[in-house]
C-alpha cells in the first residue's frame, strides 16, 4: 500500500448533496446538544418549539463531504492508519438549517513527516440555487507509515494561547454510545464502531470521531460567547490525540479582540483539541 504522492492538485466533484431540519437535529444530537440539560438547546435539538427558530451548528457544514461519498484519491493506503489531523471552516455566509450544495473537493497537499504522510485538502459547497460560496472545508489527514519518501514537511504553526487564565472554561460530557449517534449524520468510518477494525488501527476500543469533539467545542464555544450558530465565520484546530467515548472534555476560551483562541483537553489534562482559532460575524446574541 503506497500513497501517491502526485496526487497534488486531484480534485473530486462535483457532487450534489442536500440536507434537510432533520439531519441538523441528528448533527446536533450527535455532538452532545442538549445532553446537560435537555432544555437548554431547543433551537439546535427541536424544530417546533415555541417562539424559537431553529437553528444549525456550521460545523455540520465539514460533514457534507463524508456523507455525499466525495474523496480526492491520494493512492491504497490502509484507511485504518488515517486520523484526522488538523480542520478548518471558513462560513462566506451563514449555513441555512435546509439546503442543498454541490461540493468540490481539491488536494493541496501531501507532506513527509517522517513517521507518515499529511494530506491536505480543501472542500467548497456552492449553494446549488444560487450558485453562492457558502463554505470552504480546509483538512489534513494524517497517514501513519506512509512517510520518508522525501518530501517537504508543509508548513508550521506558531499558535501560542494567551498568557492568562481562560475567559472561560466549560465541561461538557460524552455519551459511551456517542461515536454510533454521530456517525448517523455521514461519517461511517468503522474506526468508531468496529472494535476489530480499531484493533487494526492499534487502538483496544472504537475511538470518538475527531468531527465530533470538534463539532462538541464549537457547540460549546459558541454558547459560553452568547453567540447564535449562524454568527460563526470561522473555526480551525489541531487534532492532537484520540478521545475515547464516555470522555469528559472541557473548553477554555481566550478572547482577544475578534478572535477567539480555544483549547479541549480531557478529564485528566490531556489536550486533544489544540491550536483553536473561531471568529464571529456580527449579529444578534443567543
Amino acid at each position: 500500500m503506497t500513497i501517491d504522492v502526485d496526487a497534488v492538485g486531484r480534485t473530486a466533484g462535483p457532487a450534489q448533496i442536500s440536507w434537510n431540519a432533520t439531519d441538523a437535529i441528528l448533527y446536533a444530537l450527535g455532538v452532545g446538544a442538549g445532553q446537560d440539560d435537555p432544555a437548554a438547546e431547543l433551537e439546535l435539538t427541536t424544530e417546533n418549539t415555541e417562539s424559537l427558530a431553529q437553528q444549525i451548528l456550521p460545523t455540520y457544514a465539514i460533514v457534507l463531504s463524508q456523507k455525499a461519498g466525495l474523496r480526492a484519491g491520494y493512492g491504497d493506503v490502509d484507511t485504518s492508519k488515517i486520523v484526522h489531523a488538523q480542520q478548518s471552516l471558513t462560513l462566506h455566509q451563514p449555513l441555512p438549517v435546509e439546503g442543498s450544495v454541490l461540493l468540490t473537493q481539491r488536494i493541496t497537499g501531501i507532506h513527509d513527516k517522517g513517521s507518515g504522510a499529511l494530506v491536505t485538502t480543501d472542500t467548497e459547497g456552492v449553494d446549488e440555487k444560487s450558485g453562492d460560496l457558502l463554505f470552504t472545508a480546509s483538512g489534513s489527514a494524517f497517514i501513519r507509515g506512509e512517510g520518508g519518501f522525501g518530501g517537504d514537511r508543509g508548513p508550521s504553526s506558531s499558535w501560542n494561547a494567551p498568557a492568562r487564565k481562560p475567559d472561560h472554561v466549560v465541561k461538557t460530557a460524552t455519551r459511551p454510545d456517542q461515536t454510533l449517534l454521530y456517525r448517523l449524520s455521514g461519517d461511517r468510518n468503522p474506526l468508531h464502531s468496529d472494535p476489530a477494525f480499531a484493533a487494526r488501527g492499534g487502538f483496544d476500543r472504537p475511538i470518538l470521531h475527531g468531527l465530533c469533539t470538534y463539532g462538541s467545542t464549537a457547540r460549546v464555544l459558541l454558547r459560553a460567547l452568547g453567540a447564535a450558530p449562524d454568527r460563526l465565520a470561522s473555526i480551525t484546530g489541531r487534532f492532537t490525540r484520540p478521545v475515547m467515548p464516555g470522555e469528559t472534555l472541557t473548553v477554555s476560551i481566550w478572547s482577544e479582540g475578534d478572535t477567539h483562541y480555544f483549547r479541549t483537553t480531557d478529564s485528566e489534562g490531556n489536550v486533544l483539541l489544540d491550536r483553536g482559532m473561531a471568529t464571529l460575524r456580527e449579529g444578534d446574541a443567543v
